[in-house]
C-alpha cells in the first residue's frame, strides 16, 4: 500500500506518531484523520474518518488505534466494504491481508509497545491477498453486507 488513513482517540495519540514516523520512512504517504492530541475524544469519529476514505478511495487502507483496538474496529466493520482486524502480534495480521484482505488494520495502545505495533504494521503492509479459495469466503461476507443491509444509526462519523 503506497497510501494510509491513521486515526486514533486520546489513548493511541502517541502511539500513532510512532506509527506514523515508521510509514513515512517505508515510503507511505499518510492521511491523519485524527486525533491531534492526548485530549480526552471518543474513538467513533476516528473509525468513521479512517473507514469512509478508505471505501472512497481516498487511500488504499487504514489503521486504526486505541487503547485495546476492539472499539474502533467494531466501529469501523459497521461500515459496509470495511474488513477491520484487531491484531496483537504479527503474524495474525499477515493472514488477514493474505486471506480475508483486510483493508484496516487495528491495535490498542494499552496491549501492544511500539516496536511491536511497528512490526504488526510491516506484517500487514508486506502481506498481498491470496485470492483463490479465499475470494469466494469474501464474496460471502459481501452477500451477507448486501442481504443483512446497513443498520441506522450504527456507522459513527
Amino acid at each position: 500500500m503506497k497510501n494510509i488513513a491513521l486515526g486514533c482517540d486520546h489513548v493511541g495519540f502517541e502511539l500513532k506518531a510512532a506509527i506514523v514516523a515508521h510509514l513515512q520512512q517505508r515510503g507511505v504517504t499518510v492521511v491523519d484523520k485524527g486525533t491531534w492530541s492526548s485530549e480526552r475524544t471518543d474513538y467513533p469519529r476516528y473509525a468513521g474518518a479512517v473507514a469512509e476514505a478508505v471505501l472512497a478511495g481516498e487511500v488504499e487502507g487504514g489503521i486504526l488505534i486505541c487503547g485495546t483496538g476492539v472499539g474502533i474496529s467494531i466501529t469501523a466493520n459497521k461500515y459496509p466494504g470495511i474488513r477491520a482486524v484487531v491484531c496483537s502480534e504479527p503474524y495474525s495480521a499477515q493472514l488477514s491481508r493474505q486471506h480475508n484482505n483486510t483493508n484496516i488494520l487495528a491495535f490498542g495502545a494499552r496491549v501492544v509497545g511500539q516496536e511491536l505495533a511497528k512490526m504488526i504494521v510491516d506484517a500487514w503492509l508486506d502481506a498481498q491477498f491470496e485470492g483463490g479459495r479465499h475470494q469466494a469466503r469474501i464474496d460471502a461476507i459481501s452477500e451477507i453486507e448486501t442481504r443483512v443491509g446497513h443498520v441506522p444509526g450504527a456507522a459513527c462519523g
